[in-house]
């Protein structure tokens, strides 16, 4: 999509930040929230996977998009979420105007919008997995190897002002999750779970081939519920240790798939430090999480040096303005790294909206700008007006920031935990891990200005706690650290001023990348073994 991002005009709304951290997670964190930005990962492996020129243009302004479409290509592929239909229906508009005979093609979560075809103009709709959708239309062999894109997992970082080098890349094992929670976009888009990377080889030998080519030893792991393939899960952990790499990764898991592998300390030699787990609410119990205790839970997993986000949903049909606190309560006192509270938001092509919609729910009035989720519910509510909405969600990250201070500094706990863990345990391979904690010596020098901006008495309270225990650890610092620490503070402190006082719009800024326009493009992607012969067919 074009940008700006985050502004109110014909085509978005100010809310809806093009940061996930900072639009869902620490967003009323101040100068402690991370500003990071990610690339739309799935544009990148479809373009490394069909055998024409290629371009990939990410977060362009309009002007620079619609100069790239008087190149004339022969096709230009819109990917597109619901809430910013509106500028895919202008994108649609310049195509047609700038170029004529240029086939349009339609994709991603927008797609899924009732009567999507005639909204926007367009030649092709790709519904569900991509790859195999394009090589049909080219004509190409659809069940040949896929290849997995090299990626940085964010850019444009920065943690209280601190300009952060991009250290991680990105994996993607496959789509879709077999549990398809009746809120959950992904895994009614894709239907059953469908695997790039079937095997834990397979996944291992991405891993090497980003460490010998870009030298990045830790990577994020795009998959809905990573842990419920076990067998790929094992077979990884024993590349990993049988080749004595110390690759690291955060993931994505479901409670039940993490109480099935019984030992947690099998993530811990696997390299696992962050995990995203939906505990959704306290009384409605999903599937997934049945029996599940999640003090227990996340208490276990943060003592081995995991990070945890948990997500939470608010607005649920059982929630009134006092029961809503019980769920926002419990989330909290889970005290997990990272919180996400989310409204309930029933998109098109959910079973939760199909719900709604047979009901009269959905609420005619507001444009699809509005459904981002960080505003005003969708949704008609029997005890929440649209700006009820919007205050309590914006209470209930206030509510988790205060009881338990910056997130930046409950990670920074974490790791600490997770080191101490590791250089204690009585198994070789867990001990062996300490060296995954990378970073625990150089978050230090985040806490002199912790202390500083600390704007709530936990915050403050937690800072003061680890200067201690980084003193019990390490000692006292040297020269060199006082010095990192006091420039550390000098961007936090311009940070917080410029938040303050200035503004707090960040653009991701445009990518564009190019594949086989010149025969001497320097090859980043890593051929996979398995074919895509079980692919499911994509309409047009």
């Amino acid at each position: 999509m074009f940008g700006p991002f985050a502004v109110n005009d014909a085509y978005g709304r100010k809310e809806n930040k093009m940061e996930l951290f900072h639009n869902q997670v620490t967003k009323e964190q101040g100068v402690f929230s991370y500003r990071f930005n990610h690339h739309s990962f799935g544009l990148y492996l479809m373009a490394e996977n069909v055998k024409v020129p290629t371009t990939v243009l990410d977060f362009p302004s309009l002007r620079e998009f619609r100069q790239e479409v008087r190149k004339g290509y022969d096709f230009v592929g819109i990917s597109f979420i619901v809430p910013n239909a509106s500028k895919a229906r202008k994108m649609a508009e310049v195509v047609r105007e700038e170029s004529p005979a240029t086939k349009i093609i339609l994709g991603g979560h927008g797609i899924s919008i009732q009567g999507i075809e005639n909204l926007i103009s367009h030649d092709f709709i790709c519904r569900g997995e991509g790859v195999s959708f394009l090589r049909r239309l080219l004509g190409e062999k659809v069940d040949r190897p896929v290849r997995h894109p090299m990626l940085h997992s964010s850019f444009n970082r920065r943690v209280m002002g601190v300009p952060l080098p991009k250290m991680s890349g990105v994996i993607l094992p496959g789509v879709g999750c077999p549990n398809k929670c009746r809120f959950c976009c992904t895994s009614h888009f894709f239907g059953d779970y469908i695997p790039y990377l079937n095997t834990g080889r397979e996944m291992f030998e991405v891993c090497k081939g980003y460490e010998e080519k870009l030298g990045i030893t830790d990577f994020g792991v795009l998959d809905e519920n990573f842990l419920k393939s076990p067998e790929r899960v094992l077979e990884l952990l024993d590349c990993i240790e049988s080749e004595r790499k110390l690759y690291t990764f955060g993931i994505f898991s479901s409670a039940e798939t993490l109480q099935a592998l019984g030992n947690l300390d099998i993530l811990v030699r696997l390299g696992v430090q962050f995990i995203w787990i939906g505990v959704e609410s306290k009384r409605e119990a999903y599937e997934k999480n049945h029996g599940v205790d999640f003090h227990e839970l996340i208490r276990e997993l943060r003592e081995r040096g995991i990070s945890v986000m948990a997500s939470a949903i608010l607005f649920l049909e059982h929630h009134n303005q006092k029961s809503i606190w019980e769920d926002i309560d419990f989330a909290v006192s889970l005290r997990p790294d990272y919180l996400q509270f989310m409204q309930l938001g029933p998109m098109p092509g959910t079973a939760l909206y199909d719900s709604y919609l047979k009901k009269g729910k959905l609420r005619s009035n507001l444009p699809y700008e509005e459904w981002h989720g960080q505003s005003e519910i969708w949704f008609r509510h029997p005890d929440f007006t649209g700006e009820e909405s919007r205050e309590f969600l914006k209470r209930a990250f206030k509510s988790d920031y205060e009881y338990a201070g910056a997130s930046l500094l409950r990670a920074i706990d974490t790791m600490l935990r997770g080191y101490r863990y590791a250089l204690r345990h009585s198994d070789s391979r867990v001990r062996r891990r300490a060296e995954s904690f990378t970073l625990v010596k150089q978050m230090r020098h985040f806490l002199p200005a912790a202390r500083l901006l600390a704007s709530n008495s936990a915050t403050r309270e937690l800072a003061k706690q680890l200067t201690s225990r980084y003193r019990a650890l390490f000692g006292l610092r040297s020269a060199k650290d006082l010095m990192v620490s006091a420039a550390v503070t000098g961007f936090a402190i311009a940070e917080w001023a410029r938040i303050r006082y200035m503004s707090d719009f960040r653009h991701p800024g445009k990518n564009l990348l190019r594949y086989r326009w010149d025969k001497s493009d320097e090859d980043l992607s890593i051929y996979i073994p398995p074919a895509l012969a079980q692919l499911p067919h994509s309409s047009g």
